[in-house]
């Protein structure tokens, strides 16, 4: 009678109380645990048979196989996941495959088993975490079944030759869980409309190719054979001609011309126009999958109550000293990020110098170039460096603040890690953007490091190449090196393990029986074999195409081809997890979720910061701004009304400012004349500023275009403001369809309600 009662909420079984655990299923186990052999009646011997004694307490089934480890087998009873749907009437009660004999689908079997093992505490008061810890056990892992899914998965999927398939997300929830599945299908969403913003950089960068050579600026500066420019440095720079730099002048126009404004404010859009279509795209599917209204923490309730019938919720606190605290140390760390950056420009600062003492012509005619090169280099190794720090830096803090729930500590570290990440990633780049060429001092009056090395001076034609270097080394660098080793370690050390474990064939001897191998051991071991994975594995990935998604949005101004790198890296990215996930990692534990999460609100700030980040890249790094101040202001267009010449006529010659060679510092050796000049002749040279040629002081030039870049800097953040805001009032983020099913749903519930309130009422 208690059984009848028991199964009454559940409608759709079976009426035979039908037994999981019953042939064929026998022999499936939902968690293996992996220990060393260790010494009897040792210390760790007795923890870990504390810890076995309390999962067969709970009415767990464990069995033992003995190989070079210990391996320990257990299956959880149908009674904790009969409470599960009891308490939750969860829809997972539907099978996943009509012919296997489970009341909840694989995933949640394991996710509540997993939540049980990782909250067992011993009569020590220790939990699987602290004994792991100690050393006591070496692994715990869900299987790899050799399930339908899993070979569909294997074959559909996890393959390079699937690369422009469509993923089965479906599929990849049946058998890694919501939170994988949402991962990529938001992988795969964003990979599609980076499609588009890829075509439109492409065409904005084919577009400055064709001109290439056709600027007024690139024209002026490579005709100026006779402008004589200041030495880039205080030993052996000689004086330079304008001319030489002609190439480089051509390259910037390339990247710095009006498609590079559009291209700016499209991508602001875009990032707007992406997050909204994905608010839709994920409300669609996860109605698809019963959980739009899902509360996570009415289900981690629940699991507490059916591990422990005693538990007692943890109470909301908040501690402003705790939060002060964690916000100073933030603060520091921030500081140390922006010191690095720091160093950065004092290694370019001193590289430049010592580049062009260089006894070789090739390195010191190229110092500058040679300088950002390998700065990139170097800002690359840090990034791979400090991201190792960041992580211990982040979970120490999270720790501090003693978080209620995994899902809050989770959040905690996602927001510390990645403002960390955004720091080390983007200082050197923002330092590059609105500070190079800017704080350096003039001729004369050197801003100097101690005192000896001067910092570094824009390009005639503007810092923006500067920047395009910088992104295109460090994209070019994390999208190959980082995604190869992302492969290749895995790789190498599933196959170093499965060398390292495979069996020796034992000889037979005259008329004896081989002995029959238990099928489990085969499969635990094979598990064992893969890579170790881990509650960061996921979230790697998240942070690894956060940052990606920063790098194409906030500074695509100065490098339009970064939306079409990170689409060809994704295509890539998505098979290379696929593989990873199905054969070369541990099944990882299935999480239940609804959304991605935190990580939604990070992109929004991001797209924010999009806006502001190309406002500064056009109005500061630009010369887009300058250029138009003169157009319509001191151009022979508007000054002699000339209509039948290029309004920026005369530009590059307005742009540069008069030094007089006598007034170099007095401990600066005066720098070798050039070959084709007397030195006598030589009294004053031309440099990039807007000074007068007699106190160099600041020019009525100077503060117009200050005035147009503060001007322009407001325009263009509140207009992409703007269409941001129209653009996420146009786009609902819940289609109407979803909203109709709701509605249709709460009728159709409030229509059986009266219905059976009359009929109980007629009977």
């Amino acid at each position: 009678m208690q059984d009848d009662i028991l199964l009454t909420p559940w409608r759709d079984f079976p009426v035979e109380d039908t037994d999981p655990f019953a042939p064929p299923d026998e022999e499936k186990w939902d968690f293996v645990l992996v220990s060393d052999i260790h010494e009897v009646g040792s210390e760790k011997e007795i923890k870990r048979k504390k810890f076995l004694d309390e999962l067969s307490k709970k009415g767990f089934t464990i069995k033992k196989i003995e190989d070079k480890k210990l391996f320990y087998g257990v299956r959880a009873p149908k009674q904790i996941f009969r409470k599960y749907q009891w308490l939750l009437r969860n829809p997972d009660s539907r099978p996943q495959d009509p012919d296997a004999h489970h009341d909840i689908p694989v995933t949640t079997r394991i996710r509540i088993v997993n939540f049980i093992l990782q909250n067992t505490t011993t009569p020590d008061l220790e939990k699987l975490h602290d004994l792991m810890k100690k050393k006591v056990f070496e692994a715990t892992f869900p299987l790899h079944e050799k399930e339908e899914v899993r070979e569909f998965l294997k074959e559909k999927w996890a393959r390079w030759r699937d690369i422009f398939c469509q993923q089965p997300i479906e599929k990849i929830r049946c058998y890694f869980g919501e939170k994988v599945a949402l991962y990529f299908a938001w992988l795969g969403w964003y990979t599609c409309l980076l499609g588009i913003a890829a075509v439109v950089g492409m065409v904005i960068f084919v577009a400055g190719i064709t001109v290439f050579s056709s600027s007024q600026v690139s024209k002026e500066i490579c005709e100026a054979s006779d402008t004589i420019m200041c030495p880039l440095c205080d030993q052996k720079c000689p004086f330079w001609l304008l001319s030489d730099t002609c190439t480089y002048a051509k390259v910037t126009h390339m990247i710095d011309n009006e498609g590079t404004v559009l291209f700016a404010m499209f991508m602001a859009i875009w990032a707007t126009v992406f997050l909204e279509l994905w608010k839709r795209q994920r409300a669609t599917v996860v109605t698809d999958w019963d959980l739009y209204r899902w509360d996570e923490e009415e289900e981690e309730l629940a699991m507490e109550l059916i591990n422990n019938l005693q538990h007692e919720p943890r109470q909301y606190q908040h501690s402003y000293f705790r939060s002060t605290i964690v916000l100073l140390l933030v603060l520091v760390m921030i500081a140390v990020l922006i010191g690095i950056a720091h160093a950065l420009v004092i290694y370019r600062v001193i590289a430049t110098a010592l580049f062009t003492q260089s006894n070789f012509e090739f390195v010191r005619e190229q110092a500058t170039t040679m300088a950002v090169m390998t700065g990139a280099v170097l800002h690359y190794l840090t990034i791979v460096i400090m991201t190792k720090v960041n992580r211990r830096v982040a979970l120490y803090l999270c720790d501090l603040e003693k978080p209620r729930t995994f899902s809050q500590r989770e959040n905690n570290f996602t927001v510390k890690i990645f403002t960390f990440q955004f720091f080390t990633n983007f200082s050197s780049l923002f330092y590059i953007a609105f500070f190079l060429g800017r704080i350096n001092g003039h001729p004369g009056n050197y801003v100097r490091i101690a005192g000896k090395w001067r910092l570094e001076e824009c390009h005639p034609s503007g810092c923006i190449t500067d920047l395009f270097i910088q992104m295109a080394i460090i994209m070019l660098l994390k999208q190959t090196i980082s995604n190869v080793m992302e492969y290749l370690v895995p790789w190498i050390a599933y196959k170093i393990r499965k060398k390292q474990r495979r069996p020796k064939k034992r000889s037979m001897m005259l008329g004896e029986e081989e002995e029959a191998e238990d099928p489990c051991k085969r499969q635990w071991l094979s598990n064992y074999q893969l890579n170790e994975v881990n509650i960061f594995s996921l979230f790697d990935e998240f942070l690894e195409m956060v940052i990606q998604y920063s790098f194409t949005t906030i500074f695509v101004a100065a490098f339009p081809l970064a939306p079409l790198l990170a689409f060809c890296n994704n295509l890539f990215e998505i098979r290379l997890d696929a593989i990873k996930m199905m054969r070369l990692c541990r099944r990882m534990v299935p999480r239940k979720a609804n959304d991605i999460g935190i990580w939604l609100q990070v992109l929004e700030a991001i797209g924010i910061l999009a806006v502001i980040g190309n406002g500064l890249v056009i109005a500061i790094t630009s010369d887009f701004i300058p250029l138009q101040v003169y157009k319509y202001t001191y151009s022979p267009c508007m000054t002699e009304n000339s209509t039948g010449i290029d309004c920026s006529t005369g530009y590059i010659n307005h742009s540069l400012s008069v030094f007089r060679i006598q007034d170099f510092e007095p401990h600066t050796k005066v720098p070798e004349m050039l070959p084709a000049f007397v030195r006598s002749e030589i009294k004053e040279c031309r440099y990039r500023d807007y000074r007068n040629a007699d106190d160099y002081s600041y020019t009525v030039q100077f503060w117009h275009i200050f005035a147009a870049r503060l001007a322009f800097l407001i325009l263009f953040e509140h207009a992409a403001l703007c269409v941001k805001l129209i653009a996420a009032w146009y786009v609902p983020d819940v289609p109407q369809s979803v909203k109709n099913r709701f509605l249709e749903r709460k009728h159709s519930n409030l229509r059986k309600e009266l219905s059976m309130m009359e009929y109980s009422t007629e009977v």
